[in-house]
């Protein structure tokens, strides 16, 4: 688990959770949404730290990951979640009902749109679920800084309209922000924290995730993966990570990439080994910016047939169906 600055949490680092000051509140905020709408971007920027990977790839996000932001007047504890969307084998059935799952653990829900374009079917999909359930919701309306590039202005209130009719007809407040350049986030963080309740410290102040290294160290690999490959190949890809010792000088990580056919080993692997080497030296960069040192990696790339259509190894790779 990492705290701010990149440092790891010891098990014992809990027992020293501070008692919060009087009228301090905390809670979790799902944050949720069609693929590629901006939800692991805007984690992060709240957070300060990356520690979800983004991409243009839709299906990015993967797991169910908490980022952690403390002020000295409340703890929010946001529950990044894949992408809802039609899945079309086992893997994405397993995204999914993590991500619906999310809807009925969490204090607060943030739906999340893309507020450069007017609603679409899978916006209304979503909405029409989230009237089933009583957790409040906040309609997020995102990516607001591409606005500036519509060809006339009366584009931003057709598509203001199309969202403001919806959040109007089931009583949701509507925030307009950019997670990429921190535009009207201040606001949001309002908006949350008057629907929190009075609560505990969940977390130490200066812990920014509750996932481990580990688990964001073999994310890394995949972003690039994400950037660098050709759009066949990312969905069927998974990270192992089978070693990572530490001394006080270098970080040893040895890694293995899954992939589920051999023309897509040779695509990763790319003519003299160019494509996994770029894979390599992108991702170590950004493991030594997260624990602030060197790092030696070594990956290596391993065909399993089907990968995506098999619980077992799914969930020998890390995904399953979340509590």
């Amino acid at each position: 688990m990492i705290f701010l600055g990149g440092t790891t949490l010891n098990p014992s680092d809990f027992s020293v959770i501070p008692e919060p000051p009087a009228g301090f509140k905390s809670g979790f905020i799902g944050i949720i949404g069609r693929p590629n709408v901006g939800k692991s971007t805007l984690m992060n920027h709240l957070v300060g730290q990356k520690i979800a990977i983004t991409s243009p790839v839709a299906q990015t996000t993967r797991n169910r990951l908490r980022g952690i932001l403390t002020t000295p007047e409340a703890q929010f504890i946001f529950v990044d979640t894949p992408g809802i969307h039609k899945p079309h084998h086992q893997l994405g059935k397993v995204l999914v009902k993590n991500a619906i799952g999310a809807i009925s653990s969490v204090d607060i829900l943030l739906l999340m749109v893309d507020g450069s374009v007017e609603a679409g079917g899978g916006d209304r999909f979503i909405m029409e679920m989230l009237t089933q359930t009583k957790t409040p919701v906040i309609l997020g309306l995102n990516k607001i800084d591409l606005r500036s590039s519509l060809s006339r202005p009366r584009d931003v209130e057709v598509i203001d309209r199309s969202y403001q009719e919806l959040a109007e007809n089931l009583k949701w407040p509507v925030a307009r922000f950019s997670a990429t350049t921190g535009e009207g986030l201040a606001d949001l963080l309002t908006l949350l924290g008057d629907r929190l309740e009075p609560g505990p410290y969940y977390y130490p102040p200066d812990l920014v995730t509750d996932r481990p290294e580990r688990f964001i160290i073999g994310e890394l690999i995949r972003e690039q993966i994400l950037y660098l490959t050709r759009e066949e190949v990312p969905h069927s890809v998974a990270i192992s990570l089978d070693l990572m010792e530490e001394t006080k000088d270098l970080t040893r990580i040895l890694a293995t990439i899954y992939v589920e056919r051999p023309s897509q080993k040779g695509i990763i692997i790319g003519k003299g080994g160019q494509m996994l080497k770029a894979i390599g030296s992108a991702a170590r960069e950004q493991m030594q910016k997260l624990i602030e040192g060197k790092v030696y990696l070594e990956i290596f790339v391993k065909v399993q047939p089907n990968w995506r259509q098999s619980r077992i190894h799914l969930a020998e790779l890390g995904y399953k169906l979340e509590d």
